[in-house]
């Protein structure tokens, strides 16, 4: 008897270990698939961030191509049609700007578009085309030759010692100073002028445009700008600057004109 009530509690326990490892796998098997539809959620969340990422991404380039090529169009063509009888040369040299303006603004949203939605057979359609550059402060003189020939003149001075710049913050830094004065240029008073410092710290990338302009003191109206450094644009440049962990100001001055004074930390290589 004692052998026969051995064999039936070992029988009992083996079962309830059996029913018990049963229960142990099913919970696990409901843990792996919550998990992976944890995951699977996490992917997608992460997929939308890195596309709404790009999208405003897109959109900031985009707007500072149009914005600054189409400006200097603008101003390329009102200065042709007020010289286009008393000075023919003046007016052809303003139209041939309008016309280059109109060439790299094609130029660029060629490659961009080209870049978002590539052919089928792999190109996109700028090849052998004679594509801008990628933006960069080693490439400010042309920037600069086209504002001050739409009537701007612009001083620059570089402090520091420069040196290579990660791509991304390179870029940034070029469309402050692309932004700040095609603002000037469409904003600002006939007789203005523009000073651009580009200063590099040991561990920061510096940009201050300051233009002049109508002063508040002295009761002069200043253009309308839709906002104190409020523009699409100025808010997209705050928001490449705090990618970087950087910041950016844009105000009036009060003796006129504006500032626009970005701070980028710049990691040692």
């Amino acid at each position: 008897m004692w052998l026969v009530g051995a064999l039936v509690a070992a029988c009992a326990t083996a079962a309830w270990l059996g029913v018990t490892l049963v229960r142990a796998r099913r919970r696990h098997r409901r843990a792996l698939e919550e998990r992976g539809w944890l995951l699977e959620r996490e992917r997608e969340s992460v997929a939308r961030t890195a596309v709404d990422a790009e999208r405003a991404r897109i959109a900031r380039e985009l707007h500072d191509i149009v914005s600054h090529n189409v400006s200097l169009m603008i101003v390329q063509a009102g200065a042709a049609r007020e010289v286009l009888t008393a000075m023919p040369d003046e007016a052809a040299a303003a139209l041939s700007a309008v016309e280059g303006a109109g060439r790299t603004t094609m130029t660029e949203l060629r490659h961009l578009l080209g870049l978002l939605a590539p052919a089928a057979d792999g190109d996109d359609g700028t090849e052998g085309a004679d594509l801008a550059p990628q933006p960069s402060l080693s490439r400010l003189s042309p920037l600069i030759d086209r504002i001050a020939f739409a009537g701007l003149p612009v001083e620059v001075r570089i402090s520091g010692e420069p040196r290579p710049l990660p791509s991304g913050i390179d870029v940034t830094a070029y469309r402050i100073v692309q932004e700040a004065l095609t603002n000037a240029l469409k904003h600002g008073a006939g007789g203005g002028k523009a000073e651009v410092t580009i200063r590099y710290a040991g561990h920061s990338l510096r940009v201050e445009v300051l233009t002049t302009g109508p002063s508040v003191l002295t009761g002069d109206q200043p253009a309308p700008r839709g906002g104190d450094g409020a523009g699409r644009g100025l808010l997209g440049l705050r928001q490449r600057v705090a990618v970087y962990g950087g910041d950016l100001d844009a105000r009036r001055r009060l003796g006129g004109g504006f500032r626009v004074r970005a701070r980028i930390p710049v990691e040692h290589p």
